[in-house]
């Protein structure tokens, strides 16, 4: 393998990990904690809340910080730091400390986006190919949070499903450093600079329009987050609940049992949620070619039209019938990730694009992490069925946003050097 290929691995990798750490506690907490300490699942995603908030808050600095440090260096510190994090987190003894851990992990983890993005943009030309695979990396590592984790609760215990990966993320960041010592001189590359002559300030209907479309943007960015951390978070419970029948035909086919002769519940409703993250996270892949083809306002349509049907057909569902509509709904929220980035960086000049990112992960990660009280609130009170309405009231917001979105996007006023 080549260096370059390496190098390009390593990022996806991080993109994997980052997902991964982010999701393993879904499982731990709807599989193993809430019967193991006797507390609520609603009461046990009060601790994971502060992390997803981190994950946000902090990518600010963190992206602050690779600009005048350096890229790669950010990068060795965000393998390390995530993985001693998870280990710590796998020896907690109480809820606080879970708590405590989960949010330090959410400190390191939001290192990723806006510095290992930043690197996939600027050191390939084909970025939109580099984009559409990493992305499809952190989608599998969404997927391999339950799966992973699953398998671990029943081979092993919940401990390990934080130590091991853990580990393996503190081993790729020693990769990682002795390969950045190696292309050190990519730490010292310039970023690509726009003169103020090269950057039109437009008319005033430009600017209007680049308005519209930026509220539009943020606006389906948050509404999108809160479909996102549901569904990805929720998955396992919702499985856990809804597929007994399903679960106990699998196991009476496959014999899935452990060595104590009990079936093993976790594994395979971790597989199943696997099966469906891993089928709907190629959906970015047929989103990419279509926004190349047709453009945003069509597709995002089509997703919006897709999260409204399928969500509002999950209530009352179960076992075969709820995994195949469930399939339906995450097509829809995986298949909008790339629009909205799609959108950026057709409208953002190369001066200010990387700025304009930090804040759209901003707002993403701070709703991802207001969505968990909304989960266990809703959960606690109504249960999953209150949700898929409304998340089903999501999809048609979404809906009703592309439709008030222009035809042809507004474009970036820059050279065509610092365009993408």
């Amino acid at each position: 393998m080549t260096r370059d290929r390496l190098y390009f691995l390593l990022l996806n990798i991080g993109h994997f990990l980052d997902h991964l750490f982010m999701l393993i506690f879904a499982t731990v907490a709807a599989l193993a904690l809430h019967r193991e300490w006797g507390i609520g699942y609603a009461d046990l995603l009060a601790y994971a809340t502060p992390g997803f908030f981190a994950f946000g808050l902090f990518s600010l600095p963190a992206g602050w910080l690779a600009d005048k440090w350096s890229r790669d260096g950010m990068m060795c510190v965000f393998f390390v730091g995530i993985g001693l994090a998870s280990v710590a987190t796998g020896f907690a003894t109480s809820p606080l400390q879970i708590g405590i851990g989960l949010f330090v992990t959410g400190i390191f983890a939001a290192i990723y986006h806006p510095v290992g993005l930043a690197i996939v943009t600027m050191k390939w030309r084909n970025t939109g190919m580099r984009i559409a695979a990493n992305g499809v990396w952190g989608n599998l590592g969404v997927a391999s949070a339950a799966l992973l984790t699953g398998y671990l609760i029943d081979h092993g215990g919940w401990r390990l499903a934080f130590i091991l990966p853990g580990v393996f993320s503190v081993a790729v960041g020693v990769i990682y450093s002795l390969l950045r010592r190696e292309s050190v001189r990519a730490d010292h590359a310039a970023p690509r600079q726009v003169s103020q002559a090269q950057v039109s300030k437009g008319s005033a209907p430009h600017r209007a329009l680049v308005r519209r479309v930026s509220a539009i943007v943020f606006l389906t960015t948050a509404v999108a987050s809160i479909t996102f951390q549901s569904t990805t978070f929720a998955l396992p419970k919702i499985f856990d609940e809804r597929l007994q029948g399903l679960l106990a035909q699998l196991s009476s086919v496959g014999s899935v049992v452990s060595q104590s002769g009990q079936t093993d519940v976790a594994t395979l409703v971790g597989t199943l949620a696997f099966l469906v993250f891993a089928v709907a996270s190629m959906a970015q892949l047929v989103v990419g070619s279509m926004l190349d083809r047709f453009g945003p306002r069509p597709v995002l349509m089509a997703v919006g039209t897709i999260q409204l049907v399928f969500f509002a057909m999950m209530p009352g569902l179960t076992d075969a019938a709820a995994l195949a509509v469930a399939l339906g709904f995450m097509l829809g929220a995986f298949g909008q990730i790339p629009i909205n980035d799609y959108m950026i960086g057709k409208m953002a000049s190369g001066a200010y694009r990387a700025r304009i990112y930090a804040v759209r992960y901003v707002v993403a990660f701070t709703v991802l992490a207001l969505s968990l009280p909304l989960i266990a609130f809703v959960y606690d009170n109504w249960g999953f069925d209150t949700l898929f309405r409304i998340l089903a009231g999501v999809g048609f917001v979404v809906l009703s946003a592309a439709v008030i979105l222009p035809r042809k996007l507004p474009s970036a006023d820059a050279t065509p050097a610092a365009a993408q």
